[in-house]
Parts: C-alpha cells; sequence; structure tokens
C-alpha cells in the first residue's frame, strides 16, 4: 500500500522527521505531492455530494459542513485509502517521522473521514478531544489530506496553527493553503490550537466548497506529562474583528458577522448546559448505586472502594 504515496515522499523520511520537530507553533509538517497524483484525482472524482443528513452540527441543526466517517463503503479510491491508513508499514512511517511509536488506526472514523464545508462556513479554533470515546486510548496525531484542485488564500477557509488564541497579541499563526494532494500531519496535544476563518468564495463559485480527508491515529500510551484528563473538543470562539473600535459605523455584513457570533456563543452555552445536566444526572445515578451497595452488608468489597470513589465523583464535579 505504502506506494500510493509517492517515491520522493518516502525518501525525505529523514528530512520530513527534523521538520517535525523544529515546527511552530507546535510540531508538524505539511507535505506537497503526498500521493500519486492519478490516485489523489480518484479521491478528488468521487468525493460524495454534499449530504444534509451529515451537516448537523452539536444542537442538531444543518449547517455547512458534512462529514462521513465511512470512507471504505464511499468508493473504490476511499477503500484503498483506508487501507493505506491502516497498513502497518504507513502506520510504522508516520511513526517514525513523528517519534510516536505504536501508533493504532480508528477504523470507525471518529470525528474524521470526508469533511466538506460549504461558503460561509468557518471553524472556530480548537484543540480536539484528547481520548478514543469509546476505547481507552489516547489521540496523538490529526492527518488531514486536502481535495480542492484551486485555492486562494483571499477564499478564507486556509488551515490556521495557533500558538494561543486565548492571548491574541501573543498569538503567533501558520496558515496553510488547502490545495489538493497536500497533507498537514501535526500532534494533538492540550497545546495543538487551529481552525480557519470564514470560506468566502467568488460569486461564480460557490456551489464549490472546502474537501479534504481527515484521519487520527493514537496510542495505548502517552509520557505523563503530556497527559491531561479527558475532554471533548474545546472551542474558542472568534473575537470581534480589531476594526470594531469606538466611532465605527457597522455595515451590514458587520451586523450578520456580530448575529453569527452572539448565536455561537448562545449554543455553546445552550450545549455546556445540557453537558452538564447530562453529567450531572449520571453522578447522580452512580451514587445511589454506590450508595444501595454500601448498604447491603454481604458486600465487603464494595465498602473498601468506598472513599477513593467518593473521592473521584467529587473530583469529577470539581471539573465541570
Amino acid at each position: 500500500m505504502m506506494n500510493l504515496v509517492t517515491a520522493d515522499v518516502r525518501a525525505r523520511t529523514t528530512e520530513l522527521r527534523d521538520a517535525f520537530a523544529n515546527a511552530q507553533p507546535f510540531r508538524h509538517i505539511v507535505v506537497d505531492d503526498f500521493l500519486e497524483p492519478a490516485f489523489c484525482q480518484r479521491l478528488i472524482a468521487e468525493f460524495p455530494v454534499f449530504d444534509r443528513a451529515k451537516a448537523l452540527d452539536e444542537m442538531g441543526n444543518v449547517g455547512g459542513k458534512a462529514v462521513i466517517p465511512e470512507i471504505a463503503r464511499i468508493s473504490p479510491a476511499y477503500t484503498e485509502f483506508d487501507h493505506l491508513m491502516k497498513s502497518p508499514d504507513f502506520l510504522r512511517w508516520i511513526g517514525e517521522i513523528t517519534g510516536i511509536d505504536h501508533l493504532l488506526y480508528d477504523p470507525d472514523y471518529i470525528g474524521g473521514g470526508t469533511h466538506e464545508n460549504l461558503h460561509g462556513q468557518d471553524l472556530d479554533n480548537h484543540v480536539d478531544f484528547n481520548y478514543h470515546p469509546k476505547r481507552p486510548i489516547h489521540r496523538r496525531l490529526n492527518l488531514i489530506l486536502f481535495l480542492n484542485p484551486e485555492w486562494k488564500r483571499e477564499w478564507g477557509g486556509c488551515l490556521e496553527l495557533h500558538r494561543d488564541p486565548w492571548n491574541p497579541d501573543a498569538d503567533s499563526v501558520e496558515p496553510i493553503v488547502p490545495l489538493a494532494n497536500r497533507c498537514v500531519v501535526f500532534e494533538t496535544t492540550e497545546n495543538s490550537w487551529h481552525g480557519f476563518h470564514r470560506i468566502e468564495l467568488p460569486e461564480d463559485r460557490r456551489r464549490e466548497s472546502r474537501r479534504s480527508l481527515a484521519v487520527y491515529f493514537y496510542s495505548k500510551d502517552r509520557p505523563a506529562a503530556e497527559t491531561a484528563p479527558e475532554h471533548s473538543t474545546i472551542y474558542i470562539p472568534r473575537p470581534l474583528p480589531q476594526y470594531f473600535q469606538a466611532g465605527y459605523t457597522l455595515q451590514p455584513e458587520d451586523v450578520t458577522q456580530l448575529q453569527i457570533l452572539l448565536q455561537r456563543r448562545d449554543d455553546q452555552i445552550r450545549f455546556l448546559y445540557e453537558r452538564e445536566k447530562e453529567f450531572t444526572g449520571t453522578i447522580q445515578m452512580f451514587s445511589k448505586t454506590l450508595s444501595g451497595i454500601l448498604r447491603s452488608r454481604s458486600v465487603r468489597f464494595a465498602r473498601a472502594l468506598a472513599w477513593p470513589l467518593r473521592r473521584l465523583v467529587k473530583g469529577q464535579q470539581s471539573q465541570m
């Protein structure tokens, strides 16, 4: 399967390893002409049509981004790509470049697969969830392959890697234009902030979209210094534009942007509220179950676990 990656890229393993280790604002590489050109063209030609049923956001609303994780079922080319991603040779090679051994492929492509973003769509800066939702393994790498034969920076939608989006004055940004057969691999950490600005396509091209393939890799273990409590994807809503100053006269497009930012914050607050209710309900159910066990004279082992379990519950609640 490794022959799907161009021979030139495979021959640059040492160069790519050095580039990954020294990249800023965090460890990553950008590789052009990643796949054999004919194979990449097949992926472009066989990219699935936009499916509204696959474009639901966290609140269940239809948005401008469609995600299809079942890539092996899309077409023969995507089946081949899936086989490449899970092949032992490819996993070893990516591990050699990144210095992360024993990488694991995710057959469910949770959060990954084909990503299609329409005109007007953006992606707030974020760090990704850090554990696989179904298995006790650490998320370690993101691989993104772009599938846009033409793209200009002024159209927005460029992948941006950030040092510190919490502090715009100290932030530094590495923009990456999403051109076809350009592959980006970056380490997933508590500081790997990334996103992209609103897509603004020319009027005569608004039936087109920003297309990519996203693959996430995992490992069973992770250095203790890099390990954090389990969390979902954490977003930072974009700040107001710098030109919003006293005396500035709002234009119609400014009002639209303000409405989008406010709605996004409202949606995020609602999402966090619903998640807190769900988590609190789980804790309450767990506490009742534990109390029932402790009242039973026949379960001595449960009594021995009572103190550490209660500490765990209190610790979980303090992180909410």
